[in-house]
């Protein structure tokens, strides 16, 4: 009986294990760079969206320029036609994938026959613990960017420029671009020549969580559902 409690406590504090692992919050960090000579105001922020020859007719770019819009739309942003637009605004996104060598040690026990024969992982053998030797890992690391240029319409002067980059393993534009596109813009506008790094919780839904990430510095105050931008 006393082995049955002990096993049942053990299953408990499994379980409260697993459900505080499951918990933990993952971050996608960002780095924005900004140049601006912003000058507007509420009244004046209409806009439309401008695009390259390539970009025509694109449903990845029309997907992309929903999420933009709807990020412009929490800073008084309104999408009207074109030829009554104050503002035009134009994206530029990509995908540059590359490889890193990360060297990571590899522990071996004693060559002498003994009790810790057979276990290359164990660090310690009979005669005390052998140097590691040390492999070469290689990492696909992928590098997503996005562009924001907002010029006016009118006499073509440009007004804000902002870049957005965040890289890891995760391969897909599409995945990345909810994150991009919500750094790019947080506390718009952004002063000339900033470079921010922002940090925005994983949404395990496949999304961009609506969650305010910590900051481990004071920031200014930003909207509920805005990410934390550390300087």
């Amino acid at each position: 009986m006393k082995s049955d409690r002990w096993t049942r406590r053990a299953m408990l504090m499994l379980v409260a294990l697993t459900a505080v692992l499951s918990g933990c919050t993952t971050y996608v960090t960002t780095q924005v760079t900004a140049f601006s000579d912003w000058s507007g105001n509420d009244a004046s922020r209409t806009y439309a969206f401008t695009r390259s020859a390539a970009q025509q007719n694109s449903l990845e770019q029309a997907t992309y320029e929903l999420l933009v819009a709807n990020e412009l739309a929490t800073h008084a942003f309104r999408q009207v036609d074109a030829q009554q637009a104050h503002y035009l605004v134009g994206l530029s996104y990509g995908t540059k994938s590359e490889t890193v060598s990360v060297s990571q040690p590899v522990f071996y026990s004693s060559p002498w026959p003994g009790p810790y024969w057979g276990r290359p992982l164990d660090p310690w053998a009979p005669f005390g613990p052998f140097p590691p030797a040390y492999v070469n890992q290689v990492y696909p690391v992928f590098t997503h960017s996005l562009g924001i240029r907002i010029t006016e319409r009118a006499s073509g002067k440009e007004v804000y420029n902002v870049m957005a980059r965040n890289a890891g393993d995760e391969q897909s534009l599409v995945r990345a671009m909810p994150y991009l596109a919500r750094s790019a813009l947080a506390d718009f506008p952004l002063g000339n020549g900033a470079v921010r790094t922002v940090k925005l919780p994983e949404d395990k839904n496949g999304g961009v969580s609506n969650e305010v990430a910590g900051s481990p510095a004071p920031a200014p105050a930003l909207p509920a559902s805005a990410p934390t931008a550390v300087q």
